[in-house]
């Protein structure tokens, strides 16, 4: 009876998929790109702009004058960003100061095109709407776009990655997530999303990539061992008192609640773990490819999230357009109230008495990356594989409700 009642309720049109996908009227994407455009003037009329690009700018100087880019405690990139931010020591700070802010917002909405079309969904739909003018109210955007911080270029790759896995073409979209990590190694986790499909040949160009680009760009740099020997310690203890109030990872925000460290890290630790036991469920599961492709790749990167030192609210903007985007599929883990809520804290206009502060925003960032995450694990412990579900593993289906169907012919039959 249950199995008749999910097949019933599958055969329902979906009203609010078949909306989001609509096209949106004029008027209403004006405002949203209204929205999008004042919060990115509100950033450009700040005194500091692009403070985290001017690290790379300024590590790329080092290294045309012959220096080493690691001599900049503050460059915690692969070797080769530094290659890859030379072309904008063409340009005086003045420039970058109005230009990298601009070039940040465009990015992002570059990826939440990405993140649409994960889903078959048109740039000027009224779902694109939505995330458009959200993006201009969710605070974690502005301080990205403030910042001019690299993580932009993961908000790309994250779902042109699940739009080329989608497609079957995984080699090409482990291509694109070893590019990404070359420059910033923060889709590392993504790497376990081959290893769940097993895709090994993709797997070997998504660690090869990075690792090709790196060795050839260490050659080139003076004293590359400095990121061996003072970046990577550097950035494993969470780095400094200046960023550590910013990080909302588990191992960092409760100590400043009471708790010890050793606990706070078994804590984080055991947070990660089952987030991503959950993940393989979630990929075992089946269902809707894209879907599936999504929540699985979100729930590793929020495993990182809640036990890497540091991090930050604006690294929720590599998963967060990508599982949005998803809500035009029923039975997904953004359409409950549980996924929103946490998202709450973190809109533009609600003030918050004590949090509100630039260096305690990370309680509610917290928050945020731990009721995202649980929102999407339970839903996926909720839809594991059971009696009357059809489930995809490595491409081949597997049905549940045929096995349970023969068997009960067999028992009927006196047979088996």
């Amino acid at each position: 009876m249950t199995a008749g009642v999910h097949d019933r309720r599958a055969d329902e049109p979906d009203v609010l998929g078949r909306w989001l996908r609509g096209r949106a009227p004029l008027p209403l994407l004006g405002a949203a790109l209204l929205v999008f455009a004042l919060d990115v003037a509100r950033v450009l009329a700040g005194a500091r702009t692009g403070i985290d690009n001017a690290v790379v700018v300024r590590a790329a100087r080092t290294l045309l004058d012959g220096g080493s880019p690691y001599a900049d405690k503050r460059f915690l990139y692969l070797p080769g960003a530094a290659f890859a931010a030379v072309p904008q020591t063409l340009l005086s700070d003045r420039v970058l100061f109005w230009a990298v802010p601009i070039a940040t917002a465009v990015l992002g909405l570059v990826g939440v095109v990405a993140a649409l079309r994960v889903f078959g969904v048109r740039a000027d739909s009224r779902l694109a709407a939505v995330m458009v003018a959200g993006l201009g109210l969710f605070e974690p955007f502005h301080g990205l776009v403030y910042l001019g911080n690299w993580t932009v270029l993961s908000a790309i790759a994250f779902p042109v990655t699940l739009l080329l896995a989608r497609r079957g073409r995984w080699c090409a979209a482990a291509v694109v997530t070893g590019a990404a990590v070359a420059l910033k190694p923060m889709l590392v986790p993504v790497l376990l999303l081959f290893v769940l499909a097993r895709r090994w040949r993709a797997l070997a160009w998504a660690a090869g990539v990075p690792a090709a680009v790196s060795l050839a760009a260490a050659a080139a740099v003076p004293r590359p061992g400095r990121f061996l020997t003072r970046t990577l310690p550097f950035i494993l203890h969470g780095q400094d008192a200046y960023a550590r109030p910013f990080d909302a990872s588990w191992s960092t925000v409760l100590p400043r609640l009471g708790v010890p460290q050793p606990l706070a890290f078994a804590l984080a630790a055991a947070a990660a773990l089952t987030v991503l036991a959950l993940a393989r469920v979630r990929w075992r599961a089946g269902g809707d490819e894209a879907v599936r492709l999504v929540e699985c790749a979100s729930l590793l990167m929020l495993a990182a999230f809640l036990v890497s030192r540091p991090s930050f609210q604006h690294y929720m903007l590599v998963v967060l357009p990508s599982l949005v985007a998803s809500s035009v599929v029923r039975g997904t883990a953004v359409r409950s109230v549980w996924f929103w809520l946490p998202l709450l804290p973190e809109l533009a206009a609600v003030r918050w008495p004590y949090l509100d502060n630039a260096r305690r925003h990370a309680f509610r960032d917290i928050v945020m990356i731990s009721g995202v995450a649980a929102a999407i694990a339970v839903r996926a412990w909720r839809d594991r594989a059971r009696p009357g579900q059809d489930v995809t593993v490595s491409g081949h289906v597997y049905s549940f409700r045929s096995d349970l169907e023969a068997r009960k012919r067999a028992d009927r039959s006196g047979t088996g």
